[in-house]
């Protein structure tokens, strides 16, 4: 973590201390009877990399640090104060913004510069920073928070309460969704599970046992256009940064953020992706978490983060049973078309991608949106026996999915979700053999350059891919290695409209 030293500064505000937490909560897991509960696996529902294990007398502290997530190893500053002046010296970035916030993180004033190598200064005394209470600093993407006086909570706008996660064999799943952002001393009853339950593990060998349809028939590869798609890019130059937007969608107001990178000229046609949050939480949540957008960005790639709906659990997607009572494949598509008609986009080039409930949505759009989105790209959740029975693609579609062996809010191996909610999971392998067999593929599946498990024989060129990772939790998916497979399949120009 970079180190950050303070010196006096004028005013009620003395000292300059690193918020190295966005939330925190510790407390106590038991049984119903009292007794403390060891090795109970917690994590977030809607927070990646984040998990913990109870210790033997039930006690557990969960910590999301986003300072320490996000390690800016190029960047070696320090940060003084002199009465009335902040000076940030040893930054080196493309782009540097120091944003200074009251109380509620109202932004008071703010300063970008470019090409950043060096130190810069901050003068309050001319700004209209009055009430300071929080500075932030943000080199290249990688964002730091720091309160001036006594360190307090704060997250950004937008940002959702965490819901916490507890897991244990023998017992019922436990959700528990905080209500502020630092919480002690929680007290956690987890209830033994029925002696019948469903096995996961029978769940996950008959959804595994299908068998991959041969191919009947040659069509031409998805990977390539059948026909020249012209796109007229006149007018649709527009300012970088992250716009909010709506469509209106069976009578209700559905919000979603375009975010435009700088590398986006208007002159050419550019990729789309759609980002899915998870459960509980909101598009500019997963605009800060996804592993994407630092590489889809430099290649000028428009991305979206829609809003999910509340149902039970917070905002989420409608996949089958679970978690949103809108259409959200409508939805998609009513907001796909609204951002082609503002920003040049590629409409053979549009991809899905998205963590938890939003790795579940951009499952679901490959079975009903496989006439828009060209591949997904999943992570953290399965298809689910109800929307799975109704998946019929109007072509093969390429799929690639990221999961964690260890995670415990959707078992790698499937089965009843333990939420309530009417989710049964095909689980990981499962998900993948479904694929396999929906979109013709033959063969067994090899391992791939990323060491990822892959149908590549599949019909009109597409590929079924499972990138497993080993003693992995419930985590957001590896734009690295999914970023290059997605950007290598278009949709047939057949689809375009």
């Amino acid at each position: 973590m970079t180190m950050f030293k303070s010196m006096a500064f004028a005013g009620t505000v003395a000292a300059l201390s690193s918020l190295s937490f966005a939330w925190s909560i510790n407390g106590t897991v038991s049984t119903k009877a009292g007794q403390p509960l060891e090795g109970v696996k917690i994590n977030s529902f809607n927070y990646a990399n984040v998990e913990t294990t109870s210790a033997a007398d039930g006690k557990f502290s969960l910590v999301y640090d986003e300072v320490g997530l996000q390690v800016v190893q190029s960047v070696k500053a320090s940060v003084q104060f002199n009465y009335n002046v902040i000076t940030i010296s040893g930054i080196k970035a493309q782009t540097l913004t120091v944003s200074v916030m009251d109380a509620l993180g109202k932004v008071a004033f703010s300063k970008t510069q470019h090409n950043v190598n060096g130190s810069v200064s901050l003068d309050l005394n001319k700004t209209t920073a009055k009430g300071a209470k929080f500075l932030r600093i943000n080199a290249d993407g990688n964002r730091g928070t720091y309160q001036l006086g006594k360190t307090v909570t704060l997250l950004k706008e937008g940002d959702p309460l965490p819901t916490i996660m507890f897991a244990k064999e023998g017992y019922n799943n436990l959700s528990y969704t905080m209500k502020s952002f630092t919480e002690e001393n929680v007290q956690i009853t987890m209830e033994k599970a029925s002696s019948n339950p469903t096995s996961s593990s029978q769940i996950a060998a008959s959804s595994s046992s299908a068998k991959p349809v041969p191919s009947s028939s040659s069509v031409a590869s998805s990977s390539s256009a059948t026909a020249e798609i012209i796109i007229n890019c006149a007018g649709k130059t527009y300012q970088s940064g992250d716009h909010k937007m709506s469509v209106n969608v069976d009578g209700k107001n559905r919000t979603f953020i375009m975010h435009v990178p700088s590398a986006y000229k208007g002159d050419k046609p550019v990729p789309l992706v759609v980002d899915y949050h998870p459960i509980g939480g909101s598009g500019q949540g997963q605009l800060q978490g996804t592993t994407y957008k630092s590489l889809t960005d430099p290649e000028g790639v428009i991305s979206l983060y829609p809003d999910g709906t509340t149902k039970t659990m917070g905002p989420g997607w409608n996949v089958g049973p679970c978690c949103s009572n809108d259409d959200d494949i409508k939805f998609s598509r009513e907001m796909i078309k609204a951002v082609e008609e503002k920003v040049c986009i590629d409409k053979q080039r549009v991809y899905a991608t998205g963590f938890s409930m939003g790795g579940g949505m951009s499952n679901h759009v490959a079975c009903f949106m496989s006439d828009i989105y060209a591949a997904v790209a999943p992570a953290a959740m399965d298809l689910n026996k109800t929307n799975s029975a109704q998946c019929n693609p109007e072509r093969p579609i390429s799929v690639i999915n990221f999961r964690g062996t260890a995670d415990n809010v959707c078992r790698y191996q499937g089965g009843d979700s333990g939420f309530n909610d009417g989710l049964n999971f095909l689980g990981a392998e499962g998900t993948f053999q479904f694929w396999a067999q929906k979109n013709g593929c033959t063969g067994s599946p090899s391992k791939n350059k990323d060491g990822c498990d892959e149908y590549s024989n599949c019909k009109d060129g597409v590929k079924v891919v499972l990138c497993t990772k080993q003693g992995g939790g419930h985590e957001q998916g590896n734009g690295k290695v999914g970023w290059p497979f997605l950007k290598q399949f278009t949709l047939p120009a057949s689809f375009v409209k």
